[in-house]
Order: structure tokens, then C-alpha cells, then sequence
């Protein structure tokens, strides 16, 4: 067995498997100490290689394509700091990094293991249930369904929708994107019969980031919601046969009296010049969706 321990974190290998676990300080990022501890099988590696620096050096796994969801969802976007399987080793223990870098490298060798992509998840991805509140609204996964809720900053147009519930079988796609210098990320899906090209700020499939400290949780729900979805390496998702309709949930009483009064608010707004016409058009096919 390999072990090191680092204020930034411990990794465990067992000759089958690492064990990352991120550390106390508080200099670990809050998306690390969020997803908490990572059992990674040995199948799921591609390499694993460490960096010496003046002060620090650096462990990183290479994992193998398609393996992990947080990776596939956050599209090589996570920040150095985020990245959970990296670890900053400190100058004195340059020595334990080395060995853990040769026992893996040994294993991967002996095993055969290939470093060609996958074609299934071989990590579960974060737990469920989950939910991050950040930018203009939150979002909440349980397994099942996607909830997005939104706040005082959030655009009439899109606030307009009310809260959105996305049963898992209606998302074709999950997308994170980190804010980055004067242009705003988001967490965005792709949901089966609503497909917009409205940006973030005005979609109510999407969450729009701000850069601030609770962006990257983002990543997770995204990654918890990848992890549930047909792996790409499948092929592309069938569409429902013509016979067979999804049929939606419909509204109760009180809901839908409340949905034809926001119609008409949305309407006067319209008038009065507020909303645009495809601010106006994209709230509407969201109200008349949940009617």
C-alpha cells in the first residue's frame, strides 16, 4: 500500500483502487470538500505523473475518457484548484509522491490496463440528493428530477416560467461553463421539446453564473445529472415512439390559475415594451409547456 498525507489532501492506493480524500486546510477548494472522498478503480486510470516545484509539486491522475462524469460534464473547464485529483505535496514528502507515482504506474503495467476511452461511467458521480445556490437562481437534484428555482436577480422574463422541475427521462444533455473574465457561465439543460437559443440570462432551462465562490458547485449537479444520463459513447438518445407520448404532469387548480395570470402579466409587459419579442415568446412556450 502508497500513502500520502498532505494538508491539501490523502491518497490511498491499494494496489486495486486510490482513495483521494481532500483535506481540512483552508486553502482546499469548497467544490473538493463538497464532493468528499473519491474511490477511483484502477480500470479508470490512464496515468498518473508527478511535478516538483521550487516550494510545492503537484500529483495528477490522468483518467481514461468517458470515465468519470464530473469530467465529462465540466469539459476540461475546472480551475486547478477544483480539480480533485490533484494534490499539492509539500517539498519534504517529494519522496512518498514518487513511490505512490511508481506502485500505480507498476499496477497499471501488470494489469494491462489500456488508457483508450470508455464506454460506461466507471465512478458514480456526486450523491444525490443535492442542491447549489449561485448566480441567479439554484438548482436541486434528487436522482429524478432537476429543480430550478430562481431569485430576486433573476430576469422577469425568465422568473416569469416559475420554479422548473425536469424529470430525468425529458434531459438529452447537461452543460456547465465557469464564468470566465467579463463573460458569465451557466449550468444549462438540454431538455427533450424545448430547445431555445436564448442565452442563459433568459433561459428557463439554465442557470446563469456570476464567477463568484459557489459557481463551481455547479459542476456537481451537473456531474450528478451526467452520471444519470445514457453514457455518449452509447450513440444518441432514441426519441419516444409516435404511439407512445411522455405524458406531463398537469397542474393543480391553484397552479394554473396562477399560470394564466403570469400569461397575462407577461402579455402587458409585452405591450408596455418591457420584454422583446423573443423574451416574451420564450416565457410564454414556457408557461403554456407546464399548462
Amino acid at each position: 500500500m502508497a500513502e500520502i498525507i498532505q494538508k491539501d489532501g490523502t491518497w490511498v492506493f491499494d494496489g486495486d483502487r486510490l482513495r483521494l480524500t481532500p483535506g481540512h486546510d483552508k486553502n482546499v477548494s469548497l467544490l473538493r470538500k463538497e464532493l468528499g472522498e473519491l474511490t477511483v478503480p484502477l480500470e479508470a486510470l490512464a496515468g498518473v505523473s508527478f511535478e516538483q516545484g521550487k516550494k510545492n509539486g503537484r500529483l495528477r491522475l490522468r483518467l481514461r475518457d468517458g470515465a468519470d462524469p464530473l469530467l465529462l460534464a465540466a469539459a476540461g473547464r475546472l480551475a486547478e484548484p477544483h480539480d480533485p485529483y490533484q494534490l499539492v505535496v509539500e517539498s519534504d514528502r517529494y519522496g512518498v509522491a514518487e513511490y505512490l507515482v511508481d506502485e500505480v504506474r507498476n499496477a497499471l503495467l501488470l494489469e494491462q490496463v489500456p488508457g483508450t476511452p470508455v464506454d460506461a461511467f466507471l465512478l458514480p458521480g456526486p450523491a444525490v440528493p443535492l442542491s447549489v445556490s449561485a448566480g441567479d437562481g439554484s438548482a436541486s437534484f434528487d436522482g429524478d428530477v432537476v429543480r430550478l428555482e430562481w431569485n430576486w436577480k433573476t430576469e422577469d422574463a425568465k422568473s416569469a416560467s416559475g420554479t422548473r422541475q425536469l424529470a430525468i427521462g425529458d434531459v438529452l444533455g447537461v452543460e456547465w461553463q465557469p464564468a470566465a473574465g467579463l463573460e458569465n457561465g451557466y449550468l444549462r439543460f438540454t431538455v427533450r421539446g424545448a430547445a431555445t437559443k436564448a442565452p442563459p440570462k433568459y433561459d428557463p432551462n439554465a442557470v446563469e453564473l456570476w464567477g463568484f465562490k459557489k459557481d463551481p458547485l455547479m459542476a456537481l449537479v451537473a456531474a450528478a445529472v451526467q452520471a444519470r444520463l445514457p453514457h455518449p459513447a452509447a450513440g444518441p438518445v432514441a426519441a419516444p415512439a409516435p404511439d407512445a407520448p411522455s405524458t406531463p404532469s398537469r397542474p393543480s387548480g391553484d397552479d394554473h390559475d396562477a399560470l394564466l395570470r403570469r400569461l397575462r402579466e407577461l402579455g402587458e409587459l409585452h405591450r408596455d415594451g418591457v420584454l422583446t419579442e423573443e423574451e416574451f415568446t420564450m416565457a410564454k412556450q414556457a408557461i403554456l409547456k407546464r399548462l
